[in-house]
């Protein structure tokens, strides 16, 4: 395993030195030292566990997202978490903020520079050029779910491993189908029971933005004493992103900018006219933002972002995913001129968005019936029992570990099940089983072999459970 400082020196040799400041901060190391202490190691800076008790909204986000991939006949793919660092460098570009600051480079066994993926669109771009999928039925459509790592300063809803969802479309330069993946991610937020709005702009063509940028320049060089240091620096490297800067002075100065949509070419603009057009035909609300732009290079024509509607928190907080086109992505990759359009949501971001909306499911169905028992014969009949019910689609709790009948009717209690099984020594060598209504008190004696088909009518009636038939569930030993 190599020092830290020889890793150092080897990705110095092999990668771009901008590429490499997210590996030489220190912010980690000092974070480290102040967290270090004897006993469990502590989690990274910026990383996180999304626990038990999180999962159900993150299985409903997942739910929704995989319905409507299905519904829009989108195909899923897997792509590697880990790609070649050049295939960021190339289509992301230099001067982006991920590129020059958050990439995770470091250089593997082999001597190859590799990178933990910052995003996924350039992946399924390579994936649909290395497969040979232009060959295939146009639009190809794939969507996928996973996490990217970016080294970002962590914030609230901001980490350094987060999830996204995409979608992408190759293949077809309609605009009917840059309105329909905003349909569809719009559709996915609402489905969550999420207000969103969906602003939206046209960035146009490489060709015709070289011109808007001359402009773009030349206006914020009359202003640069104005600019804090980072906006100095975007100006220089990537002017486009100034119309994105959070700075409240760079802000101020949108107001007097040259807009991109002034300078678009008759193509770009008829092609954006489609798209507006067909969301007003099928009633999508939407803002026209002329500041809108996305942070990566690629993007061409159509881009939109999908936005709480009221929020009051951070601007960039409150976008909960983006997309746009980006015809030249594959051919810039080595592939045939292709036209593609996509978006990703951001999973961290929605699932804090259902947080505060009060929305917060269970993370797996609530048991109807709880499962007890008494001895090691009852539980290899409980075993079996337990499958029975599976498959009858019946959600049921158990506590085998559990010797103490008095434990298991506790348990059965905080979840608030319905009825309890009881399952003692006579009970396995009689071949029934008892029935406790939870509620009432009441309890049965049944053939345990018709035992799944007396819970489903008992779970889908009022009839209840009998009346007591034996001595009192707290005097069973």
């Amino acid at each position: 395993m190599p020092t830290k400082k020889s890793t150092k020196n080897k990705e110095e040799k092999s990668t771009p030195a901008k590429s490499q400041k997210p590996m030489e901060s220190t912010e980690d190391d000092v974070d480290e030292k102040e967290k270090k202490v004897k006993g469990a190691p502590t989690l990274l800076r910026g990383f996180r566990d999304i626990l038990p008790e999180e999962q159900g909204r993150w299985n409903m986000i997942r739910d929704a997202i995989r319905d409507i991939a299905e519904a829009y006949t989108f195909d899923r793919i897997d792509l590697p978490i880990l790609e070649r660092s050049d295939l960021f460098l190339r289509t992301i570009g230099k001067g982006t903020d991920i590129v020059d600051k958050e990439m995770y480079v470091f250089t593997d066994p082999s001597n190859r520079s590799v990178a933990l993926r910052p995003e996924a669109t350039a992946s399924a771009a390579r994936a649909y050029v290395n497969h040979g999928m232009l060959d295939r039925p146009q639009p190809v459509k794939l969507w996928y779910m996973g996490p990217m790592f970016r080294h970002d300063r962590p914030q609230a809803g901001r980490y350094r491993q987060f999830y996204q969802a995409g979608f992408e479309s190759f293949g077809v330069d309609e605009p009917i189908v840059d309105a329909q993946l905003i349909v569809l991610g719009l559709q996915i937020l609402k489905d969550l029971g999420l207000d969103v709005k969906v602003q939206i702009n046209s960035i146009g063509t490489f060709e015709c933005r070289q011109a808007y940028l001359a402009e773009l320049v030349a206006y914020f060089r009359q202003h640069r004493s104005k600019l804090c240091e980072e906006d100095k620096k975007r100006l220089q490297k990537n002017p486009l992103r100034l119309l994105d800067s959070k700075d409240p002075a760079t802000v101020e100065l949108l107001d007097g900018a040259p807009q991109i949509l002034d300078w678009l070419d008759d193509k770009s603009k008829e092609h954006f006219m489609k798209v507006l057009e067909f969301m007003e035909e099928i009633e999508v609300p939407f803002e026209l933002n002329p500041y809108l732009v996305r942070g990566l290079d690629y993007y061409t024509h159509t881009v939109f972002e999908f936005v709480l509607a009221g929020g009051d928190g951070e601007k960039s907080q409150n976008a909960l995913g983006g997309g746009g086109r980006y015809d030249g992505l594959v051919e810039l990759l080595g592939g045939r001129p292709t036209p593609a359009c996509g978006f990703a949501l951001g999973i961290e971001r929605i699932a804090r968005a259902l947080l505060d909306a009060g929305i917060d499911p269970p993370q797996r169905p609530q048991p109807a019936v709880f499962f007890a028992q008494l001895g090691d014969a009852s539980r290899r009949v409980g075993l079996k029992l337990f499958e029975e019910f599976r498959q009858a689609g019946i959600p049921m709790a158990e506590a085998f570990g559990k010797n103490a009948l008095k434990g298991q009717l506790e348990a059965a209690n905080k979840l608030g099940v319905q009825l309890t099984l009881i399952l003692g020594q006579k009970e396995v060598l009689d071949e029934t089983i008892i029935i406790r209504d939870m509620e009432s008190g009441a309890q049965e004696i049944v053939d345990v072999k018709k035992v799944v088909a007396l819970v489903q009518k008992k779970l889908h009636s009022d009839e209840g459970v009998a009346p007591n038939t034996q001595a009192p569930i707290s005097d069973i030993k």
